[in-house]
């Protein structure tokens, strides 16, 4: 999604516009010697405003090339990401300093439930479990690995590149050290949703140049894909039973760990639909109600600016001829989204039908048949009391989600 013009080149400090230069140079390489030359360059730029924790630098810059030079943002947005996820750390080991390539890593739950979704401090045999099982069947032979005493919500992850640097260094340390840190006591309250993600980080170290994941190893490139899936497989059957124990209630589904942001791609991606799913279950349940007694409305949301740009769908439900909208669940859009209906060949309006082909088919299977698609976009509106998003009615209009007055108490927010 594209951001408004909020700068230009005169307001840049000296910093930023060094940013913004290196990564025009990248873009603008002849050779792939002269990029990995300019990438090593911008590598050094970008690791001392992270280690400076100036996050303004680095946004100030995105934000004039997501403006001005879109290559040239995707190349800087690409170094920013690799250099707060991973660095390369030394080791003394027999009096000789070792050089190790170190990398944050995201394992990702998704989890849903009628009741709440935990998170916070993991207990120490719990995570002693999780982490032999990671280390033996995700990781690389030789590979060093630091798991975070504590299952994050979206709202206690790192909330910028200089944070998420910083948690890379201080867990990559704790792998090559051999020790263990200690859960954090400052997280935020995680908000109540009935389906969400929760995340195990960690940080793994290997040998300068070595495989962090069983299937780089050498002996396994040529079917990489099928020792991929059998390691998930190995990492779903071991760590569920075990993550059961703090997420008691919940249905649970481990997506495959990876580097820190495609991990959180993946997850935000895969979270939509066991939302929807979620929100069926739940109002059938809470209100006694079969699925086929509810109406759904699908509506596209984006700013005035934004020039016809949907950036989420509200689905809003109704029970069925009552004008009451009961509850909502929102289905937010990414830029992943938009580059993958583009290789695909499918102009915006396509993707825009096409995602909401999506959401309708999840309904169908959910028992929710009685469906209306809204061909316009709504300008988002939220509660001026509690912040919750505004859903369509079957009337057009924005109404906020309302469970009936004789609703049994106790019911979580999904929205």
């Amino acid at each position: 999604m594209r951001r408004p013009n909020k700068d230009s080149q005169a307001r840049l400090s000296a910093e930023s516009l060094r940013l913004v230069g290196s990564a025009q140079a990248v873009v603008q390489a002849a050779s792939r010697y002269e990029e990995r030359y300019l990438e090593r360059s911008l590598d050094g730029l970008l690791q001392k405003v992270l280690k400076g924790n100036h996050q303004e630098q680095i946004d100030a810059a995105l934000n004039h090339l997501f403006s001005n030079d879109l290559a040239a943002y995707d190349a800087l947005m690409e170094a920013v990401e690799a250099n707060s996820e991973s660095m390369q750390l030394e080791l003394e080991e027999n009096g000789v300093a070792v050089k190790y390539d170190c990398i944050l890593v995201v394992a990702p739950i998704l989890a849903w439930t009628r009741f709440s979704i935990a998170s916070g401090a993991i207990p120490a045999d719990l995570l002693a479990t999780l982490s032999m099982h990671l280390q033996a069947h995700m990781l690389a032979d030789g590979a060093k690995l630091a798991l975070s005493p504590n299952l994050y919500s979206i709202d206690q992850m790192p909330r910028s590149h200089g944070e998420a640097y910083t948690l890379t260094q201080r867990l990559a340390q704790a792998a090559l050290k051999s020790s263990t840190l200690s859960p954090s006591k400052k997280l935020p309250e995680a908000a109540p949703f009935l389906a969400d993600t929760r995340y195990l980080i960690a940080a793994v170290a290997v040998p300068h140049g070595q495989p962090f994941f069983r299937w780089q190893m050498a002996q396994h490139q040529a079917n990489f894909a099928e020792v991929k899936k059998i390691a998930l497989e190995a990492w779903r059957e071991q760590a569920l039973p075990n993550l059961g124990r703090m997420l008691p209630g919940c249905g649970l589904e481990l997506l495959l760990p990876e580097a820190y942001y495609i991990a959180c791609r993946e997850a935000d991606k895969a979270i939509r639909p066991v939302s929807v799913r979620a929100a069926v279950h739940f109002i059938t349940h809470t209100l006694g109600r079969p699925p086929e007694d509810f109406c759904a409305a699908i509506a596209g949301f984006g700013e005035e600016m934004s020039e016809g740009q949907v950036d989420e769908y509200r689905i809003s439900f109704l029970i069925k001829d009552e004008p009451q909208v009961v509850y909502g669940v929102v289905w937010p859009i990414y830029g992943m989204d938009e580059e993958d209906a583009a290789n695909q060949g499918l102009s915006p309006s396509g993707a825009r039908r096409a995602t909401v082909d999506v959401i309708c088919n999840l309904l169908q299977e959910a028992g929710v048949t009685d469906i209306k698609r809204y061909s316009e976009r709504f300008a988002p509106e939220y509660c001026d009391d509690c912040g919750t998003p505004l859903f369509v009615d079957l009337d057009a209009d924005l109404a906020h989600p309302e469970m009936p007055d004789d609703t049994p108490a106790g019911g979580a927010h999904l929205h």
